[in-house]
Parts: C-alpha cells; sequence; structure tokens
C-alpha cells in the first residue's frame, strides 16, 4: 500500500487567502475595525453622487448655518450648503491626495532604500545623506515649503503639485525602513547566485529583493495615508491646498467655520470627527497589519 503525501503547492490559494483572513480577524480587532471605516470611506468616495443628499455646492440662502436636522444630518455652512454631502466628496479628495501622495512617495522611497542597500559604499552614503536632509523637516514644514516654491498645478480639478508636497516627506522615511530590511536581503545567497550569473542591476533590484521587502513597504504605504490626509486637511486650513468651492475636510475647517465657530459649532465637528476618523483608522490598520505580518509577533 502506497501512502500519498499532499503537495503544498497544490492548495488551492482561496482557502489559504480565507485563513489568513480569518486569523487576521481573529488576532487583530481594531486592524479590522479599521479596515471596515477605511472601505466605508473608500465606498463614499467612490459612489459620492449615488450616496450625497445634497449637490455639495449647492447654495440655498434659505438654509444658511442650520443646525442638524432630519433634511439635513449635519446641517449647513455659512452659504446653506449641506456639510454632510461635502464630508462625503470631501472623502474622496482625501483618499485621491493620501493615497497617491503615500503611493508615490512609498514606491520612490522603496526603490532608493533598495538601491541603497545593494550598491552600499559611495552610493549609499550619498543616497542616506539627501535623506538625512530630508528628515531634518517635519512634514508638514517641507510641505509648506514645496507648495509655496511650485505654486498650483491643477489635473483634473487635483493638484499635483500639492501631491508632490506631501510625497517628498514621505519619501525619506520609507527609504530608511526599506533600506534596513533590504540589508539582510543583500547577502542571502540567491542574490549572489544573481549576480554570479550575469544578470543586470535593476534585474537583481526589482526581482530579486524587492518583493522580499513587500511586508514593510505596504506597512508604511498604508501608515502614511492617515498622514498624508492629515497633511491635505493642514495645507487647505491654511489656504494653501484645495480650494473652493471643492469639498476637502480641511478646507471645511477654514474660512466661515473659525468666524462661526461659536454660532454654529457644528461647521468644525463633524470635520474634525471626518478626519480624526480617517487618521485613527489608517494609522490602526497599518499597525495591525505590521503585527500581523511581522514574525515576532505570531502567537
Amino acid at each position: 500500500m502506497t501512502v500519498t503525501t499532499p503537495d503544498i503547492a497544490s492548495v488551492p490559494a482561496a482557502p489559504r487567502a480565507r485563513g489568513a483572513i480569518a486569523e487576521f480577524v481573529r488576532q487583530q480587532p481594531l486592524g479590522t475595525v479599521s479596515f471596515f471605516i477605511i472601505v466605508a470611506m473608500m465606498f463614499a468616495g467612490l459612489f459620492s453622487e449615488l450616496v450625497a443628499p445634497y449637490d455639495p455646492l449647492a447654495i440655498d440662502f434659505a438654509s444658511i448655518l442650520g443646525p442638524p436636522s432630519w433634511d439635513h444630518w449635519c446641517g449647513t455652512d455659512a452659504y446653506g450648503r449641506d456639510i454632510c454631502s461635502r464630508l462625503i466628496y470631501g472623502s474622496r479628495t482625501a483618499l485621491v491626495i493620501g493615497f497617491t501622495s503615500s503611493f508615490i512617495g512609498s514606491s520612490i522611497g522603496a526603490i532608493l532604500g533598495i538601491a541603497s542597500a545593494y550598491f552600499g559604499g559611495r552610493i549609499d552614503s550619498w543616497i542616506q545623506r539627501v535623506m538625512d536632509v530630508l528628515l531634518a523637516f517635519p512634514i508638514i514644514v517641507l510641505a509648506l515649503v514645496v507648495v509655496a516654491a511650485f505654486g498650483k498645478l491643477l489635473v483634473g480639478g487635483i493638484d499635483l503639485n500639492l501631491i508632490i508636497a506631501i510625497a517628498i516627506p514621505i519619501l525619506p522615511r520609507v527609504a530608511r525602513v526599506v533600506r534596513a530590511a533590504a540589508l539582510s536581503v543583500r547577502v542571502m545567497p540567491y542574490v549572489d547566485a544573481a549576480r554570479a550569473a550575469g544578470y543586470s542591476h535593476t534585474r537583481i533590484i526589482f526581482r530579486h529583493m524587492a518583493p522580499n521587502v513587500v511586508a514593510p513597504y505596504l506597512i508604511m504605504l498604508t501608515a502614511f495615508i492617515a498622514q498624508a490626509i492629515l497633511a491635505e486637511a493642514s495645507l487647505s486650513f491654511l489656504g494653501l491646498g484645495v480650494q473652493e468651492p471643492t469639498a476637502a475636510w480641511g478646507l471645511m475647517l477654514s474660512g466661515n467655520a473659525a468666524d462661526f465657530y461659536r454660532q454654529a459649532p457644528w461647521l468644525i465637528l463633524f470635520p474634525g470627527v471626518a478626519i480624526s476618523l480617517a487618521v485613527f483608522a489608517f494609522n490602526l490598520f497599518g499597525d495591525s497589519l505590521r503585527d500581523f505580518l511581522d514574525p515576532r509577533f505570531k502567537v
């Protein structure tokens, strides 16, 4: 009688994925809640036209500074615009700018971090000195400098310079973390084998080293979306980010909201809650993802 053992490679991918998701839900309840909040934000941003009860730009002078009611769940602003609708459309602005900035900054930072670890020597030293200069400035200060220096470049209603301004401070922070992970990958036998086989530096970096630093990259990408959303809200509040009449959470906290916050506290209450909820959700999800992917935290 022949005993056969199942081949691990033949196990379907779907059950593995379902098992990983179930394990994540069991180990990281806060991360799971944060994930559902992020999904709700993405749904609201993608389907704003269907979800929002009113046009976010519609002015109604008969409803100026109206308190929360059945008609306007979050009240109205100084122009009679529905705050709930503007919050829903503002989630699209926050997610587009936040995700794009984080993706650009994290991706370029990851490439620089891997290249710095792979080449070493003088190239590593030069890259790290540039990263040191960028790290010397807080995210919001460096973003302020870039926005003030380059002005606005609107494409499809989105300011590309604002995205770049937020992405630049993210770049060195990701580069440092990825470089630390890539240093341990560089000494692996398969990297030496790839060099001995005559593969190009580009192939070794992208085909052999990059896949092995995906975990820290994904964690940093998720965590810095929260920082990017907060930076966008701060710049919009200061008048250097998104401009009227575009719906943006930071913009809703400035202008008339600062003038009428005593008379109509809902002008700052609901946008502030939206920003806080988004930042907490992405930060908690990033921390949970780190704990779940790091083998040191396995139970």
